[in-house]
């Protein structure tokens, strides 16, 4: 498993993507690989806001339905709209054009609690 070193990560298999006070966030290849084959992907609308922790999206695979947690709180400001009509994104690039949601920050704070990507890549094998 390859998880990007300029990426964060939380222990709900989210990444998250830090420039200045935006975040994009995703989920991670480790999660799209448990969930197999995506199939639609819930998401929040921009504009909506979020404490931090908050389910913010699902997504619906063959598997399951999984909840997408926000690690930071904030204020929706983008969504990937092409997930609506390609959800498999998620699959095919998890880390890239599977995407999710980008957020404005509201307390930069709470960017310390996440998860370097060796933390994550431990936390994933602690899991196996």
């Amino acid at each position: 498993m390859s998880n990007p070193k300029e990426l964060k990560y939380t222990k709900d298999h989210e990444w998250v993507r830090l420039e200045g006070s935006k975040a994009t966030i995703g989920i991670t290849d480790y999660a799209q690989g448990k969930l197999g084959d995506v199939v639609f992907v819930e998401l929040p609308a921009v504009g909506d806001e979020f404490a931090l922790g908050d389910a913010v999206a699902n997504i619906e695979s063959v598997k399951a339905v999984s909840e997408v947690y926000t690690p930071v709180g904030g204020r929706v400001v983008e969504i990937n709209d092409e997930l609506e009509s390609s959800p498999e994104a998620v699959n095919k690039d998890a880390f890239g054009a599977g995407w999710i949601f980008v957020i404005e920050i509201e307390d930069p704070s709470t960017v310390e609690g996440l998860l370097s990507a060796e933390e994550y890549e431990q936390l994933v094998a602690e899991e196996e």
